[in-house]
């Protein structure tokens, strides 16, 4: 068809396609984000609030205080290790302050350092029992830290079984908001589908065909994109039966259309040739000549052939000869392409003997 169209004709109608997806992709934009708001409708709810206040109030308050407890036992604990660490680093440099004094004292042998031996002796024994004081410490506050690492461990293990005894009914508390997600989805989508196959089949060809070519993307892309994708699970089932169910009524819908249109070529062919020429539109008829099929009745026919005037199928004239300078042209076009001779003002049949212009 487009070689039947005008030069700022195809240009026009290409900026029209351009029209109807932009129009497509604002509305498909706007639904987007329609669609996307939709589960905010629904309360987003947790496992916890299927658990009886009863039974959790208790085990929280047992975690809460166990964890704190853990805390406190951690913080306890970092501090008696760091007492025995400098404890036990001043024995070790006491210990080593000693040995090179006691060494140095058997070198010289002299016996009034006796009392100075003493006191450093006993200076030596208060830093080991201060080290053995922080080191006791720390072993208290390791037990402890165990006895609160015990205790939250215990209330979590309490508080994962209530989670676990809760989680059938948030799962189905979960697809039932889900399946009335899909439902409010699907209260816009349907209407925009059924809307664009109204339009499709009415005003596809009208005035205004742009929008409704866009609206019709729009209605699609809300369909497979923004519907199909957020279909029930429920084992696969639902899919598979939205999928034979869709299936169906497109193959119902292709079955009675090709019927429609056979009877309707049925019935076109039984028509006089000169009726069916009438009702063919010169750009349909171009169009079908282009694809190398009849125009009359859609069957391929080898136009190439010169010696095929008429269609073998349907027997609709497809050449004739121009009535001013014989020459053989198509059947359809408006003027002849060899003098310019409007071919309803002069024509002759392709059986008339031809003469000399």
């Amino acid at each position: 068809m487009s070689k039947s169209l005008r030069l700022p004709e195809k240009w026009f109608r290409r900026g029209l396609w351009l029209v109807a997806v932009v129009f497509a992709s604002f509305l498909i934009g706007l639904g987007g984000l329609v669609v996307g708001n939709l589960p905010q409708v629904e309360r987003q709810q947790e496992v916890e609030d299927f658990i009886p206040a009863a039974q959790a109030e208790p085990v929280k308050a047992a975690l809460q205080a166990a964890r704190k407890t853990e805390r406190a036992a951690d913080r306890a604990r970092d501090t008696a290790r760091l007492k025995y660490d400098a404890e036990k680093a001043r024995y070790s440099a006491a210990r080593e302050t000693f040995d090179n004094w006691v060494a140095t004292r058997r070198a010289t042998e002299r016996p009034e350092q006796d009392a100075e031996l003493l006191r450093r002796t006993r200076a030596l024994d208060v830093l080991k029992q201060s080290e053995d004081q922080a080191r006791q410490l720390l072993e208290q506050q390791d037990l402890e830290n165990l006895a609160a690492s015990q205790a939250v461990s215990q209330a979590e293990a309490e508080w994962s079984a209530l989670r676990d005894a809760a989680y059938p009914q948030w799962h189905a508390a979960m697809q039932a908001a889900e399946l009335r997600v899909f439902l409010y989805r699907l209260a816009i989508t349907l209407p925009l589908l059924v809307l664009a196959g109204w339009l499709f089949v009415k005003q596809r060809k009208s005035t205004w065909w742009p929008f409704v070519w866009g609206f019709i993307f729009f209605a699609l892309f809300a369909f497979f994109v923004e519907l199909v994708p957020y279909l029930p699970d429920y084992g696969g089932y639902v899919r598979y039966i939205v999928g034979i169910v869709l299936t169906v009524l497109l193959g119902r819908y292709a079955i009675l259309a090709l019927n429609r249109y056979l009877e309707r070529q049925k019935l076109q062919e039984a028509l006089p040739e000169v009726q069916r020429r009438e009702e063919l539109s010169y750009d349909v008829a171009l169009e079908r000549l282009a694809k190398s099929v009849c125009p009359g009745c859609e069957r391929p026919v080898d136009l190439k052939n010169t010696e095929i005037d008429f269609c073998p199928h349907c027997g609709i004239g497809l050449f004739d000869h121009c009535g001013a300078c014989k020459t053989r042209k198509s059947a359809f076009a408006r003027f002849c392409h060899a003098c310019g001779t409007p071919a309803k003002a002069a024509s002759v049949p392709v059986s008339a003997p031809a003469l000399n212009p």
